[in-house]
């Protein structure tokens, strides 16, 4: 079907009624279309998608909201200061991710940084008011108050790894952190090594605290005494990876293994340790955790776990997606995998 072009003038883009016209079918069979296909056969609903095609019809997304009463939208909020989103890959990752998968819903996706008090009033007053259906939430730190407001305020929201203290109020996709670090440390004590330091992410933050904890368990149950010494606490920065490093070379020299949180910190370890005049593997074998695009920057490419991260944010999008359509919160958590690379 042309739509016509009347008195000269631009194009009148295609409505409801030339899709409806076109199908062969009401006016309120394509609605229901356009609304998940419910009460509509088959035989319509191909009709209806085959018009929609040939008239080249576009949903006006303002227009089914107000009579929807939603969005028709969802945000990607990162409570990070926003120099640690270009900074750290991960979160590249986890958006281009949840971005695509979204698409497949002709759902768009609005990315909000709150790194200060203030965007996160501002930010979670522009989510309550109902500018987005739900909220990917994407936050390091134990104690965000947003999750809570978000919750409280009865926003759908699904948090990237597992909130400490919300864990049963929330809706989660995570990836198994202590199992990842269990068979990293493994991997490690297979080399050989004994003297395993560890620079640890947050302890504030689920994965800092699991890490930690998958780390203490294998060497413990390996008889290895866990020497206090080569444990120090890093912040998930190329920077904290170094200077994590260089205090424990300075604490054990003879430190013959390292294990990092994340590869982000390996990388700026690999500097302390070359700097240092420390071989990798031959001196100190190195494992990271991610693998994510560090990883492969590295010289020696670096031995990691990694996270899967096109799952967790195809999950995370399921989640939501479902919590938006009024069911209740769940959680999920993802295998982790070893991949063995030149540092270890």
């Amino acid at each position: 079907m042309t739509m016509s072009n009347q008195g000269g003038g631009r194009r009148r883009p295609p409505t409801i009624h030339d899709v409806a016209r076109e199908a062969g079918v009401s006016r309120g069979t394509v609605s229901r279309v356009l609304n998940g296909g419910h009460y509509v056969s088959p035989a319509a609903q191909e009709a209806v998608n085959a018009a929609i095609r040939k008239t080249g019809y576009v949903v006006n997304r303002h227009a089914r909201s107000l009579i929807t009463g939603r969005s028709d939208s969802v945000g990607f909020l990162l409570t990070e200061p926003q120099e640690k989103f270009f900074e750290d890959p991960n979160f590249n990752v986890l958006l281009r991710g949840c971005t695509q998968a979204l698409a497949a819903h002709d759902i768009p996706l609005l990315l909000m940084i709150a790194g200060t008090e203030d965007e996160r009033r501002r930010i979670s007053r522009y989510i309550t008011a109902g500018h987005v259906d739900g909220v990917l939430l994407v936050s390091s730190h134990s104690g965000d108050p947003v999750a809570a407001e978000l919750r409280d305020a009865g926003v759908p929201l699904v948090a990237c790894g597992k909130p400490i203290g919300q864990a049963s109020k929330v809706s989660y996709v995570a990836a198994d952190d202590r199992d990842g670090a269990r068979d990293m440390v493994r991997h490690l004590l297979s080399l050989g090594r004994r003297r395993i330091g560890m620079i640890t992410g947050p302890l504030d933050t689920p994965g800092g605290v699991e890490r930690l904890a998958g780390y203490r368990e294998v060497l413990g149950e390996s008889g290895v005494e866990v020497d206090e010494r080569l444990i120090v606490t890093g912040d998930y920065s190329r920077a904290g990876g170094e200077a994590g490093a260089a205090e424990l070379l300075s604490r054990v020299p003879g430190l013959d293994a390292l294990f990092v949180a994340s590869d982000l910190m390996a990388q700026g370890a690999l500097s302390a340790l070359q700097r240092a005049g420390r071989r990798v593997p031959e001196d100190v074998a190195v494992g990271g955790f991610d693998d994510s695009p560090a990883a492969t920057a590295t010289s020696p490419a670096l031995t990691t776990i990694r996270q899967p991260w096109d799952r967790i944010s195809a999950e995370m999008v399921r989640v939501l997606l479902a919590q938006i359509g009024g069911e209740d919160p769940s959680a999920v958590i993802l295998p982790t995998e070893l991949v063995k690379r030149e540092s270890a």
